[in-house]
């Protein structure tokens, strides 16, 4: 089986770069390709302080750091470079570019991730990470003794509200029904703690401030009463959209659209994997798709020396 490649990863963020680096490692050969920059969504983020043995760093550096070193390995890393068809089943797993070219493999890593599902308002684009962020654990604690916002009904959104009460001097909760969509144990913590209010019935109008996030505006659905909620920080927690669009029919997908994996990050294909915020899972951050990376690299290895000893 000849091809131009032992493994093909799709996707350039911590988890591909992650899996390029121990692939390449291995002395096999490994192109990552990416539609957009090296990095994937670590890049906007500006400071990352929880990535265990690396003092505070900008997610740009921390991703150019990783790249430097899937580089090292040999590893061909092609960003920019968008898809125009996947064929994943069979033998040979093929991906065509827009340009025109075709790239095989013997294996292929999808670790295309995903991104938070946004409001879509005026304003959101223009202030996030500069007071509109999707992740509590990067970013709550640059809000400490300062008011936040808190956008959503649903568990993710409650427990966040909760967990970012040990910082914030107050939290105003939006959420567009008068009832939450959560479990009672979370919705019972969140109506116990003191530091939190609620917004209920209401429609985000959009984000007020310049350089800076100054506000929240939104409107009551029944009265339309708009509220000037005044924050330094405000949370979107309304879902989450994986990058899976292109694989749909290909590989096993829940009704979410997440990638189905086994324990060995092993796809419904034989050959295929996937890894980070793509697949089914739970927790997603820098440090689980680091994990996903490693461990679908080794069971892509084990695949590779069955296949192409």
């Amino acid at each position: 089986m000849s091809t131009d490649y032992d493994l093909l990863i799709l996707g350039a963020g911590p988890a591909g770069l992650t899996a390029g680096i121990y692939a390449a490692r291995a002395r096999r050969s490994v192109l990552v390709v990416d539609s957009g920059t090296v990095g994937g969504q670590t890049v906007l983020s500006y400071s990352v302080a929880n990535y265990p043995g690396v003092a505070e760093t900008s997610g740009r550096e921390l991703s150019r750091t990783m790249a430097q070193q899937a580089r090292g390995f040999g590893c061909e890393l092609r960003p920019f470079a968008r898809l125009a068809r996947i064929e994943l089943d069979g033998e040979v797993k093929a991906v065509t570019l827009k340009d025109g070219t075709r790239v095989t493999s013997k294996a292929v890593i999808i670790a295309s991730g995903g991104i938070p599902r946004k409001l879509g308002v005026d304003g959101e684009e223009r202030l996030v990470g500069r007071g509109i962020s999707y992740c509590a654990t990067c970013d709550g604690e640059f809000f400490t003794d300062r008011p936040i916002a808190v956008v959503g009904g649903g568990n993710s959104a409650l427990e966040e509200a909760v967990s970012l009460s040990r910082y914030a001097s107050r939290i105003t909760v939006i959420h567009e029904f008068e009832q939450f969509q959560a479990e009672p144990w979370i919705v019972g913590e969140v109506m116990a703690n003191d530091k939190v209010s609620l917004l209920m019935n209401q429609r985000v109008l959009g984000f007020v401030g310049n350089s800076e996030l100054a506000a929240v505006r939104s409107a009551h659905k029944v009265s339309g009463a708009v509220t000037e909620t005044l924050v330094d920080g405000c949370f979107v927690f309304i879902g989450y959209v994986p990058n899976s669009e292109a694989f749909e029919g290909q590989v096993k997908l829940t009704e979410l659209g997440e990638i189905v994996t086994d324990e060995q990050l092993r796809t419904s294909l034989p050959g295929v994997f996937a890894a980070g915020d793509v697949r089914e899972k739970r927790v997603r951050q820098i440090t689980t798709a680091v994990a996903d990376g490693t461990v679908a690299a080794l069971s892509a290895l084990e695949y590779l020396r069955e296949v192409a000893p």
